[in-house]
C-alpha cells in the first residue's frame, strides 16, 4: 500500500531533497526553493512550498494525478475518476485554484491530497532545450539574481542546424499536426469557424531570420520569467558564440524590446512552444518518474485544453437564448430589477 508520505518521499527523490518536510522550512526563510511570487498587488501574492500542500500522509493513495495547473476543473475530474492526489507544477492558491471556494472544502469533499513543485522541478532534466534541438551547456535558475529567471545556453543537435528544423522538430514531437486536424473537427461538430485553441494559434515562429539560417549556439530563455533586455546583452557578453536567441514557454511579438535588442546583437530569434505545451515538456518526464517510484500506483496525466470563439457561435441555441434572457433581464437592466 502506498500512501500520501510516499508521494511525498517519491517527489524528495527526484527533486534531490527540494521538497520542504516541515512548517518550519517556511517560516524560517532560507529554504532556497520556498519563494514568494508577488507583484504588489494587494492580497495576491502566493508562496510557493514545494510538496505536500494538503493531505493526510497517512492516506492511502491509488491513483495519481500530474497537472501543469490545479483549477476546478482538475478537482472535479480528480473527484470523478478515483484520483487521490494531484501534483501540480504551478503554485497553488487559496480559492484560485480551487472554484473561488477555499481548497479545504472542495478537496475534503473529493477526499483529494495535493502537491505543488514548481522551481523545485526546475533544472532537473534537460528536456525542454533537447525538445527545441540544443543540448544545454550552461543552466541558470536564478540568472541575474531574479528567482525563476531561467537561462539555458546549448549547441545545436546535429539534427537541428537551422531554425526551420527546430520548427520541424517541434512539429513532430508535440504533435502539433494532430492538434490542427482536433480543431479542424472540433470547428465542423460545433459549426464554429471561429474557434481556435492555444497551442495552434501560438506554435513556433521565426523572428528574426530565415528557415534556412544556420544554428549553432543558442541562448534558451523565458521571457515570462523576468528575462529582460539587460539579460540579454549579459548572456551575450558571457557567451559571444551565441548566435541564436530561442524563446519558449512564453513569448514575445512584434516590436517587443528582446527582438529588437537581439537584432542589435545580430542574433537570430526564433519562438519555441507555448506554455500550454508544458504538461508534454515537464509534465510526462514527471509523471514518468512517479510511474517508476510509485509501483502499483496508477499515474495519470490533466492536460487542459483553451479554446477561443465569437460569442454568437458559442452554445446551443437554448444556451445561447437563456444567456442573453439573463443578461437583458437581470444584469443589463439592473436598475428596473432593484424597482421591481
Amino acid at each position: 500500500m502506498k500512501t500520501v508520505g510516499d508521494v511525498l518521499n517519491a517527489l524528495d527523490e527526484l527533486t534531490g531533497g527540494r521538497v520542504i518536510k516541515s512548517l518550519a522550512d517556511i517560516t524560517r526563510g532560507d529554504h532556497p526553493f520556498v519563494i514568494m511570487k508577488s507583484s504588489n498587488l494587494p492580497g495576491k501574492e502566493v508562496i510557493e512550498t514545494p510538496g505536500l500542500v494538503y493531505g493526510d500522509l497517512g492516506r492511502e493513495v491509488k491513483k495519481v494525478a500530474v497537472a501543469m495547473t490545479m483549477t476546478e476543473g482538475s478537482i472535479e475530474l480528480a473527484g470523478a475518476t478515483g484520483v487521490d492526489a494531484i501534483i501540480a507544477h504551478h503554485p497553488i492558491a487559496e480559492a484560485a485554484n480551487s472554484g473561488g471556494v477555499t481548497l479545504k472544502n472542495y478537496l475534503d469533499l473529493y477526499n483529494v491530497a495535493v502537491f505543488e513543485l514548481h522551481e523545485a522541478f526546475h533544472g532537473l532534466h534537460p528536456g525542454i532545450s533537447f525538445l527545441h534541438g540544443h543540448e544545454v551547456y550552461r543552466t541558470e535558475i536564478t540568472y541575474g539574481g531574479v528567482h525563476g529567471d531561467v537561462l539555458f545556453v546549448g549547441k545545436a543537435l546535429q539534427e537541428a542546424r537551422t531554425l526551420g528544423d527546430i520548427l520541424n522538430r517541434l512539429d513532430v514531437f508535440m504533435g502539433l499536426q494532430q492538434e490542427e486536424d482536433l480543431l479542424f473537427t472540433e470547428k465542423e461538430i460545433r459549426s464554429a469557424s471561429s474557434l481556435t485553441e492555444t497551442s495552434v494559434v501560438t506554435r513556433g515562429r521565426i523572428m528574426i531570420g530565415e528557415e534556412s539560417t544556420p544554428v549553432n549556439n543558442i541562448l534558451h530563455i523565458f521571457p515570462h520569467t523576468g528575462f529582460s533586455p539587460e539579460h540579454l546583452r549579459q548572456a551575450v557578453k558571457e557567451h559571444p558564440e551565441a548566435d541564436t536567441v530561442l524563446s519558449s514557454i512564453s513569448r514575445v511579438y512584434d516590436g517587443h524590446a528582446l527582438i529588437e535588442t537581439a537584432k542589435e546583437l545580430g542574433l537570430n530569434f526564433i519562438i519555441g512552444n507555448c506554455h500550454v505545451l508544458e504538461i508534454l515538456e515537464n509534465g510526462l518526464p514527471l509523471a514518468y518518474a512517479l510511474d517508476i517510484l510509485l509501483p502499483g500506483v496508477e499515474v495519470v496525466v490533466f492536460r487542459e485544453r483553451v479554446t477561443s470563439q465569437a460569442l454568437n457561435e458559442m452554445g446551443t441555441p437554448q444556451m445561447k437564448q437563456y444567456a442573453e434572457k439573463m443578461a437583458t433581464t437581470y444584469l443589463v437592466n439592473r436598475k428596473a430589477v432593484e424597482l421591481s
